[in-house]
């Protein structure tokens, strides 16, 4: 027996031998003309079994405001998507201190790097930026085999268990029970935040004020035929609008105006067409395919072909085919360049190449050189965290939905991007209508949308706005002091 706890030591050990000890750093920033003095510290803390042994290390980043108020001042806590990828997309672009050299539109620019966010969430709240299981520079322990059980970590319900009992552990650890909490989730990560909110309260009694849903998935809910369908038409329309390719009737309106005609279209006309199937009338079927291209700046023919169901694919290899371009999937603002003109799909996702050559040196040099965490292991900006389970319980949205009813000082805000053609921004809006079906929470919501795609704040415009929105909906969901919570 002690001959396999020692064992059982030694391996741990290795495992965590890659690991610099915490970094404690102090630093400044200017935001909105107010200078800020923080303390940024990068660590990992273990997550532990029931026997107390560790399974994982969960790797860190953690700004702290200089403030006498440390134990009362809000708490975000922060994660990225995929689900394999790192934090470092809010984290180097958004919320956190510092953000890339990007240009002003979000595209890459030489020389890499970052420079001070004059627009972070910093002044009002202290924010944690986590890395699960395989990204960033977070790695399970591996028993004496090299192997690990992914089963503990990678699925809807795993990633959930195992970071709320880390999530409990770091609250305690940097003594912030007094703190209001908010969890802010990006695409897959706003699954993630969906169920953390009920995991938390009820499995550690750790009542949230607020959770931010930044280009959100379905949550589980169930967008399949008809509806998912019809509810691609308002995204089609906001790219066709950004490329010039509207008539003028149209292209001349502010997007917001137009995307509320196409919206009105799909609720009320496109979505019972779609209903009827192979037994709409053929003389409705022509009408609705020009109407749907007349939206989509794209020829009615594609529509015929495909029986009015066009792919995301085949759109973003349609809508600029004649200009020899494709358009990007998660910001449709950006191009690529297809060796073939025919085809069904993209070859490539063109934002997500143009996003890695900003991010990638950016956030390595970022650790090393002005934070002083020093490892020679790789950064995962994506982590093999495969096979995701998604079998069970894969219903956030309604796990929200609880969360929500039991805790009446938890609110919500929906961020999305309008040319994001991954997670459209009226799916966002479908989802935020279906999360509660009684309607008795819908003021407990909040939709913002902004010019860009699924990372709208590398968009220096919106990273303004949006980050302006986070302080708003930060600062209006912690009670009056004293206030009673209740019905």
């Amino acid at each position: 027996m002690k001959q396999l706890a020692y064992i059982t030591f030694l391996i741990s050990l290795v495992n965590f031998s890659w690991a610099q000890e915490k970094s404690i750093t102090q630093h400044s920033v200017d935001i909105n003309g107010e200078s800020i003095d923080y303390t940024a510290e990068v660590a990992t803390l273990p997550l532990l079994n029931n026997q107390r042994e560790a399974i994982a290390h969960i790797q860190y980043t953690y700004y702290t405001r200089n403030s006498k108020a440390y134990k009362t001042r809000p708490l975000v806590i922060s994660f990225n998507g995929g689900p394999g990828s790192g934090s470092v997309w809010m984290h180097l672009a958004y919320t956190g201190p510092r953000v890339l050299k990007i240009s002003d539109e979000g595209f890459p620019v030489q020389p890499y790097g970052h420079k001070q966010n004059p627009f972070s969430i910093l002044d009002v709240a202290d924010i944690v930026y986590v890395n699960p299981v395989n990204t960033g520079y977070s790695r399970p322990v591996l028993n004496e085999d090299g192997k690990f059980d992914k089963s503990k970590f990678f699925g809807v319900n795993a990633d959930i268990n195992y970071l709320s009992e880390w999530i409990n552990t770091f609250v305690t650890k940097k003594d912030k029970w007094l703190a209001p909490k908010f969890l802010i989730g990006e695409s897959y990560g706003t699954t993630r935040v969906s169920g953390l909110a009920n995991a938390l309260q009820n499995q550690h009694w750790m009542y949230i004020n607020g959770v931010i849903l930044v280009s959100p998935t379905e949550l589980g809910l169930d967008l399949s035929g008809p509806v998912e369908i019809a509810n691609r038409l308002p995204y089609f329309a906001a790219a066709a609008w950004y490329h010039n390719k509207l008539e003028p009737s149209l292209q001349n309106k502010p997007i917001l105006d137009m995307l509320k005609e196409v919206e009105n279209y799909t609720i009320n006309t496109l979505t019972p067409a779609l209903i009827k199937g192979g037994f709409i009338e053929d003389s409705k079927k022509q009408q609705v395919a020009n109407q749907m291209a007349k939206y989509a700046g794209i020829k009615p023919e594609i529509f015929l072909e495909n029986n009015l169901d066009v792919s995301y694919n085949l759109f973003w290899k349609s809508l600029k085919k004649n200009d020899g371009f494709t358009v990007g999937r998660l910001d449709s603002r950006y191009l690529g360049l297809d060796e073939k003109t025919a085809g069904t799909r993209p070859d490539y996702n063109a934002e997500l190449t143009s996003w890695l050559q900003s991010f990638t040196p950016a956030i390595n040099n970022y650790y090393r050189n002005e934070l002083n965490y020093k490892t020679d292991l790789k950064y995962n900006m994506f982590g093999n965290v495969y096979p995701w389970d998604r079998t069970q319980n894969n219903n956030t949205g309604k796990q929200l939905r609880q969360a929500m009813a039991q805790n009446p000082s938890l609110n919500v805000m929906i961020q999305s991007g309008l040319f994001d053609g991954a997670t459209t921004y009226f799916n966002a809006k479908y989802t935020m209508w279906h999360i509660d079906d009684s309607g008795k929470l819908k003021n407990r919501f909040t939709l913002k949308t902004y010019e860009s795609g699924h990372m709208m704040y590398l968009r220096r415009d919106d990273l303004q706005t949006a980050n302006n929105d986070l302080r708003d909906f930060i600062l209006k969901s912690i009670p009056k002091e004293n206030k009673p919570i209740k019905y």
